[in-house]
This record gives structure tokens, sequence and C-alpha cells, in this order.
């Protein structure tokens, strides 16, 4: 989805090099690059990437020990403040987003197979039935205190938890190694920036990459800032000649359609995260009336069948579009 611009020679015509440290979690791979001199680079990204490695045994829905996997089997639960925290923003964003974006959707994503990456159309009894359990208006959060109002209702922390992993494994750089130059990804879907690279003000530069052919979609340059991408590029299945992603659409139960692509960047990776599933449910409407009220969050979206991007309050020095081809 996503193609860092990482220099690969050790001496690259940019003039820096980077340290690059990854881990496997989450089901892809997490990088920290660091530009070559940084002190304690080495303990420092493995300090990062150890909070993911913690961050994903809280929220994943694949252990049951997760504090995430024995709030859905109990329906009710305290949760450790930060976990509250996260998901009280998320259910702002759902708000926000009229539902385009809304974690409180693991009963769909089991009906239509995804949980376990076997996908399948549910039966409309099926169908109903996870949609009965589907919604953050049916979780009540109150004091670090959670509560779900539908039985059998489950969260699923897929479309935000790179981010906001990301987002932590930031501030143990900064806040512990005082690192402020650094650039983090998740499976190359979810991007976090510290400051800028060595060479460029304007920050570390990300080319959005075509979802289905070798093509860009144009380079943003971020600085502390987030990015995150959603699309159906990997993970889908055909049906009697149809396609279906793996990206569901809360509002109506079914596989989102008419978004080919779409990219947002935002303060945090986990907002950023959020936003990009928002923009790809929704469309390019409801990305041109989040742009309009959140003066710092920027969209790129592509529609199925466009040749070009529609891209929402980002600036020319922060979004450069592709080359004519």
């Amino acid at each position: 989805m996503l193609d860092l611009l990482f220099p690969d020679d050790p001496a690259p015509p940019s003039g820096f090099a980077l340290l690059r440290a990854s881990r496997r979690a989450m089901a892809t791979t997490f990088e920290v690059a660091l530009p070559f001199g940084t002190r304690y680079a080495v303990p420092a990204a493995e300090a990062a990437l150890d909070v993911i490695d913690e961050l994903e045994d809280q929220l994943t829905v694949y252990r049951d020990h997760s504090e995430i996997s024995r709030l859905n089997t109990s329906g009710i639960a305290d949760v450790e403040p930060r976990l509250f925290e996260l998901l009280s923003r998320c259910a702002g964003w759902t708000r926000e987003s009229d539902g385009a974006f809304d974690i409180a959707a693991g009963a769909l994503i089991k009906a239509w197979g995804f949980y376990r990456r076997e996908g399948r159309v549910p039966t409309a009894r099926e169908q109903a039935d996870a949609m009965s359990r589907t919604g953050m208006r049916h979780v009540v959060l109150s004091e670090n205190a959670v509560r779900f109002r539908a039985v059998g209702l489950e969260l699923n922390m897929g479309a935000v938890g790179k981010g906001y992993a990301l987002d932590r494994a930031a501030e143990v750089l900064r806040r512990d190694w005082g690192i402020h130059s650094a650039l983090l990804h998740g499976g190359g879907s979810s991007v976090l920036a510290l400051g800028t690279p060595p060479d460029d003000p304007r920050g570390w530069p990300v080319r959005l990459r075509h979802p289905s052919v070798d093509r860009s979609l144009g380079v943003v340059y971020l600085n502390d800032r987030g990015l995150g991408t959603s699309a159906a590029t990997f993970q889908f299945f055909e049906y009697n000649g149809r396609k279906y992603g793996h990206v569901l659409d809360p509002r109506t139960g079914r596989p989102a359609e008419g978004t080919a692509a779409a990219s947002a960047t935002a303060p945090t990776a986990a907002e950023a995260d959020a936003m990009s599933t928002a923009a790809f449910v929704a469309g390019p409407a409801l990305a041109d009336r989040l742009s309009r009220t959140r003066p710092q969050l920027g969209l790129v979206v592509l529609e199925d069948d466009a040749d070009t991007p529609q891209v929402f309050n980002l600036a020319p020095d922060e979004y450069a579009p592709p080359d004519p081809a």
C-alpha cells in the first residue's frame, strides 16, 4: 500500500543513511528507522519494538488472555487507563464519521469470515444477527469501566491498533531516549514520523501506491504526523464473480464499495488509521466534510475506476502529486 522512500544504499544520494530495526507483530512487520549516528539507536529501537509487542498482547483478539479478548468474553470490565482513553477516542471517531469507522464490529468480521481469513458471504439471517451486535452505540464508557449493552458484541482493534502502537512506540523514543527524528511503520499501511529527516525540512517522504497497478498516487511529507492507508489490496475473496474486500461498512453490514484506496494524515497514527478507514468506507463526500471540520486532517481518496485521487486539505509542501503519465 505504502512505498516508504527509505534509502537502501549505505551512502545514498540524499546524503544520509538509516539504521533500521524490525520485528513481527500484529500479523505484519513493524520497523523503526533512525538516522545513522542517532545516539543509542539500537537499544532505543528495541525498546520501541518492545512496546509494540506489549500492546499486541493487550489489543489482539487472537489471544484469549488479552485485555480486549477478556472484555469481549465478559461484556463488562474495568480496563487499563490508556486503553480506556483509546476506546473513548474511537467512540468519538465513530460519531464524527457517522459510523463509517467503528471498532465494535467483531461480530460482522466473524460473520464474513475475515476473522480467520476464510472469507464467505453470510446468509441474510447471519448478517442481521451480526448487525444487532455491532456498533459503539451499544458500548458504555465511564471512568475506566466498559460495558456492552448488546450480548455477543465484540471489539476488534484491527482498524486502529497498528497506528496506536506506533504512537506509543514513538512516545518511548521521545521521552526515554530523546529522539526527535525517526520514521516508524507497521506493514506499510500505518506510518508515524518524528520530526524530519536530516536533509528535507518538508518531512519524511512516503509514496502512496496505487492498490492494483504499479503506479504512484503521489508523495506525502510527514513531520510529526501519522499516515494511514486503507484498501482491500490483499485481504479479499471472490464469490460468483464478485470481489468482497475485508474492510466492512458497519452501517450496512457489507464490504465497503466504491473506493479503491484512502489515505489520511493526522497528528497521531491512530487517528490517521481511523480516518483512512472512514474515508475508504464512506468515500470522498465524507472525506470532504471531515477535512473541512478538522483542519489538521489531510486525505487522499481514489475512487474505483478513477485515474487520479482526490486530495483534501494537504498543502503543496505536504503532498506532491504523481508525475503525469
